[in-house]
Formats: structure tokens, sequence, C-alpha cells
């Protein structure tokens, strides 16, 4: 595993695009003057060692030692000794509503961006808590299992989207069955799930059901809800562009409408509390609120204990490439000039 320590340093990278513009526009004026001074016929023949090609591995050298600079002083460790750990915490999975109703833009930027923040802040709060995140519609998919790695899932939760399930509609059933599965019979852990939706069901009933199997795997569900209850029309984009507005089979513009009534009452079933997600910072701290109260069970995790810099081996070879560029002359090597590696006998 790869830890990265000092991410800022990244943006001197930004120095390459600009060296490499400002390289380019320095040799059209130098040629430019050049033509003034003489044609090119004629400059060959009064600098005939003068190469075409060193200026441009000149650049190289001097880009590939800034980039090995830019990693040095980013400085990567590498885990090298992995470890099993007892770590307390709860079990918690984030049922994410990626339905295209999730598109509606009641709530800015979009109810699926802001489902998604939410679960991103709520990540940001917990200590030694298990996450695993499952995507549903019409069917539920599984995003990314029980984990303790909260980059991964965080990394996870960005790539959803409404493409990724090609079944519309919003099963909700079919997310909670599917939770009931991540959670580890052998570690008996609390066991939440989060379901962050805009309240809109077609499971036709089967949402009763499910949570009284989830309640008897001792599972405690809540819910988030996103979007208003006033509604807003599903747009439809490309590219970012709005090309027109979802609507029904009678061509008139569907309006979604936050359905608070069936949150409530799943999380009263699930023995657990509904949770309003229009303000993140009052949804986010009643939801550690929520963690804190609850008992910490014992599990073991493995994770990685011991990480080494690795700084050393990137600055040595930025090093030893800038110093290469100092014996890097513009005019051409005699040996060199001799095997016509780069063709100059024809461009002279």
């Amino acid at each position: 595993m790869i830890q990265l320590e000092e991410k800022a340093y990244f943006y001197l990278l930004g120095l390459i695009p600009v060296l490499v513009l400002l390289y380019f526009a320095h040799l059209w004026w130098k040629r430019r003057a050049q033509r003034r001074f003489a044609e090119p016929a004629l400059l060959r023949q009064l600098a005939p060692d003068r190469s075409f090609f060193k200026p441009h591995l000149k650049l190289f050298m001097l880009l590939l030692g800034i980039s090995l600079l830019t990693l040095g002083l980013v400085n990567p460790k590498m885990g090298t000794k992995l470890e099993t750990v007892k770590r307390e915490g709860v079990d918690i999975v984030f049922a994410v509503d990626v339905s295209m109703s999730m598109l509606a833009e009641d709530i800015a930027p979009n109810r699926l961006e802001k489902a998604k923040r939410l679960v991103s802040e709520i990540i940001n709060e917990l200590g030694s808590d298990r996450v695993g995140i499952i995507a549903y519609a019409g069917q539920a998919f599984p995003q990314l299992p029980i984990t303790t790695d909260y980059s991964a899932a965080k990394m996870f939760l960005q790539s959803m989207n409404t493409d990724m399930l090609s079944s519309q509609g919003t099963a909700i059933d079919e997310a909670i069955k599917l939770a009931s599965t991540y959670f580890d019979d052998e570690e008996q852990t609390n066991r939440v799930l989060f379901i962050i939706s805009d309240g809109e069901d077609h499971s036709e009933g089967g949402v009763t059901d499910a949570v009284d199997l989830a309640v008897e795997q001792g599972i405690r569900i809540f819910t988030l809800g996103v979007g208003q209850e006033k509604g807003g029309p599903i747009p439809i984009k490309r590219n970012g562009v709005l090309e027109s507005l979802k609507k029904d089979a009678e061509g008139e513009v569907v309006i979604t409408r936050l359905n608070e009534e069936i949150l409530q009452g799943i999380a009263e079933q699930g023995n657990g509390e509904y949770l309003r997600g229009e303000n993140t910072q009052e949804a986010v701290a009643a939801v550690r609120d929520i963690l804190e109260r609850m008992d910490k069970k014992e599990f073991e995790a493995k994770q990685f204990a011991e990480f080494k810099d690795q700084f050393q081996w990137f600055l040595g070879a930025a090093l030893l490439v800038l110093f290469l560029d100092i014996f890097v002359l513009e005019r051409k090597t005699a040996w060199l000039k001799k095997l016509d590696l780069f063709n100059e006998k024809n461009a002279a």
C-alpha cells in the first residue's frame, strides 16, 4: 500500500506545461531572428556542429528532473508490514438511490450529488467503523463491501451515477435485501443501514417484508431524505447541456417529489430514525450523534502498520538527471555524429 504524505506539491507539475510553452515560444523567436540574419542553409554552414535535437533532449531532461523532484517532495510511503489489529466500531452500509429521479435539481446541485456529499461527509466523521456502499435503482448493485478503507469508499462513491444500472425505477426492498448480506455473521457488531433517497418506491409492497427480515438480523435502518416536497422536473442532459425534461406517456413533464412518508415509515419499522438531508452539516451532526450513542463492538482488521519513506529514490534520480543535463551540450557529439543516430546529416 502506498501513501502520499505531501500531496500539495503536485501543483509543481503545473510548471511543466508553462516551461514547454516558454521553450517553444523562445525557439520560434530565435528562428525568426536567425532568418533575419541569414538563410537557414547559410546558418547551417556557419554553425555545422550545432545540433537540432540536443535542445529538445535537454528540455526533456529538465522536465523529467522537475517531475522526479516533485515526487520526492510528495514523499510516497510504502507499507512494509501488514498487521491484524483489534478495533471497536459499527458496521455501516450506505444504500444510495441512483434512479433518474435523483437528477432533479430541487436541491442543489441535484439530489444525487447531494446524497454523495452527505455520505462523504459522514465518512469523514467516522473513527474506526467499517463501511460498505450499495447503489440501487430498479435493482440493487454492490458497490463496495464492508471495509475500513475510507479512501476507497469515497472513490467508489464519487463514481456513482444514474447510468450505472440499466433497470430504472426505485426498488428500496432490493437495497435492503442486499444490505442484509453485507454483514459478517461471525462478527456481531452493531449493524446500521442508511438509505439515502428521495423516497420514491416502485417495489409494490415488498419493502415491509425486507425491513422485517433486516430487523430480525439485528440491522437498524435509518433514512436520509434528499429533495423538496414541492419537487421538480427531471432534466435530461448531454455533456452538461440541457436537452429536455423527462415526460410521461401522455407527454406531460414528470414532477418528482420527496416522499417523506415512505422514508419515515421505513425508519420507524427498522428501529431507526428519519433525517432530512437538506442541511448537510445538521444531517451529518445528527448521524454522528446516533453513532456515538451506539455500543461499539470489537472486531479484527488488517492494516499496514509501518510505512517507509521513498522520497530519497526520486530525489536521487532527479539530481542524477539534472547533473547529466549539464554535460549535454547543444553541439553535436563527435562519436554520435559518426553514428548519425538522429539523421542529422540529412537535416544538414
